[in-house]
């Protein structure tokens, strides 16, 4: 007989995850189905192990700048690609390691295997999801699983949880094939640093690989489709990054669209065609393709559901609801932003709204803050200058450079810029924006800020500690109202 569950969710990173330790919380049995590796992409192959190769890189930057702190380093620094490599996936491991005790504290079963949903919730009838033996091999030695897990055979539950997350985009003719052109997977894993690399798009992940292997020492290419590189984020805060990336010696080409690759034994040669039709040619020991991700929908069952997907995501409510009762989806696969903290968010929504929790609330992605670790680096909440105006706001535009700020210079990080756009009507704060060192750690404050609709004069009157980073911030929303004190 079938092993029947409150709550099955398929798919085990950050939403999944999240979701199914809520969902003990809240007194439902509840399982979840993993085919690979407990964590999802984001903790094995994505988030945690790109920020370790991403502190490698900052480690080498200062130890190249050693003389500007006044420091004498004997010898040649060099590179280790496999003992960076390595370190980076021992952190992973860690966690990986973390969230099967988090499994076991919260008592969810483990359901080891590939999902398809048989059937949904029907009247008094539960859903049912069989579990097949995973097709998919491990691109990494499977760490320990936790003692309550599951394997093959069918089981059924009132409500199911997809939580499958998203893969690379793979453009036609420009297929990865795991030694010449790479997604981000074979782009963390390098057996050795290649002297040059081409980056095939310009967001967070394609900015985040051109950093730390140019970091590394190859020579680094980045093409671009859209006019200016991190398309998604303010136009004055991506040209200054875009600036400070240039001086690091990465090399980019925008509007511009690869055409075809040519693969040599040990190369690759990209066959460009730039704004106005003009053609050009790139040779590099490799080639990331970064031009984004594509949620998992095959093979769920979901056609034969009539579950609607639309442009390759699972199309939900503000709740995680998809048209089929029974049935939801959260994270990557319900569409953008496809951030592992909006999956986390979201899950928690869809699972407390299931519960009848009171109070519950749709997710307001307009306040869902975006990160990229690139050096230097660059967070952004809100509505952009460009979108503010374009939504017909009258604006008020703050900026602080930090090379206004004491912190900054003794840092000898003083090349940035923290940006806030405020209603100039009603005070409101709708947008912050921010290039430079630490500003992922800063935007949080911000986004509070948003979330509890604090107007100008509430952030004016706050106090910031000092020597901070974050004065900045308070300086930022001074100046737009003409009253900034240290610029």
């Amino acid at each position: 007989m079938a092993e029947t569950y409150d709550v099955i969710i398929i798919g085990s990173g950050p939403g999944g995850y999240v979701t199914a330790v809520r969902s003990a919380q809240l007194g439902f049995k509840t399982a979840i189905v993993e085919r690979e590796h407990l964590g999802g992409i984001c903790l094995n192959w994505g988030c945690i192990p790109t920020k370790a190769l991403l502190r490698s890189a900052e480690i080498m930057d200062y130890a190249r700048r050693a003389s500007e702190y006044g420091l004498k380093l004997d010898g040649t620094v060099s590179v280790d690609a496999a003992a960076v490599v390595d370190r980076s996936r021992k952190v992973s491991a860690r966690l990986n390691n973390g969230v099967g005790f988090l499994m076991k504290k919260n008592k969810v079963d483990v359901i080891w295997g590939e999902a398809k949903i048989a059937r949904a919730a029907k009247g008094s009838e539960p859903g049912e999801v069989v579990v097949s033996k995973t097709s998919r091999k491990p691109m990494q030695p499977q760490h320990p699983a936790p003692k309550n897990t599951r394997g093959e055979g069918t089981y059924k539950a009132r409500h199911i949880i997809l939580a499958t997350g998203a893969r690379p985009r793979v453009l036609p003719g420009i297929e990865p094939d795991g030694k010449l052109i790479w997604t981000y997977f074979e782009a963390m894993v390098p057996s050795e640093i290649p002297k040059s690399i081409l980056v095939m798009g310009s967001g967070a992940i394609g900015i985040e690989f051109a950093s730390f292997y140019r970091a590394m020492g190859a020579e680094v290419a980045v093409v671009e489709l859209m006019p200016q590189i991190l398309p998604v984020e303010d136009a004055e805060i991506a040209k200054i990054a875009h600036r400070q990336l240039e001086k690091q010696g990465i090399k980019f080409h925008v509007e511009a669209k690869v055409t075809k690759v040519v693969k040599g034994a040990n190369e690759v040669t990209a066959h460009l065609e730039m704004k106005g039709g003009k053609q050009e040619k790139l040779t590099a020991e490799r080639l990331i393709s970064a031009v984004g991700v594509q949620g998992n929908v095959e093979n769920l069952g979901l056609e034969e559901l009539g579950v609607n997907v639309n442009r390759g995501v699972v199309a939900v409510d503000g709740y995680g609801r998809t048209n089929v009762p029974g049935i939801y989806a959260i994270g990557d696969v319900a569409g953008p932003p496809m951030l592992a903290h909006k999956a986390e968010h979201e899950g928690v929504i869809c699972i407390e709204k299931i519960a009848e929790v009171p109070g519950v609330e749709p997710l307001d992605k307009g306040k869902i803050p975006g990160c990229t670790y690139c050096h230097p680096q660059v967070a952004s909440v809100g509505l952009t200058e460009e979108k503010a105006k374009a939504e017909g706001r009258e604006i008020r535009v703050g900026r602080f450079p930090f090379s206004a700020n004491g912190k900054a210079i003794a840092l000898g990080e003083d090349q940035g810029l923290v940006k806030t756009i405020f209603d100039s009507k009603t005070g409101e704060l709708l947008g912050a924006h921010m290039v430079g060192a630490e500003v992922t750690e800063l935007i949080q404050g911000f986004v509070v800020a948003m979330n509890l609709e604090t107007t100008e004069q509430e952030l004016m009157h706050t106090v910031f500690p000092h020597p901070t980073l974050s004065e900045m911030m308070k300086e930022s929303v001074l100046d737009a109202y003409g009253r900034a004190l240290n610029a």
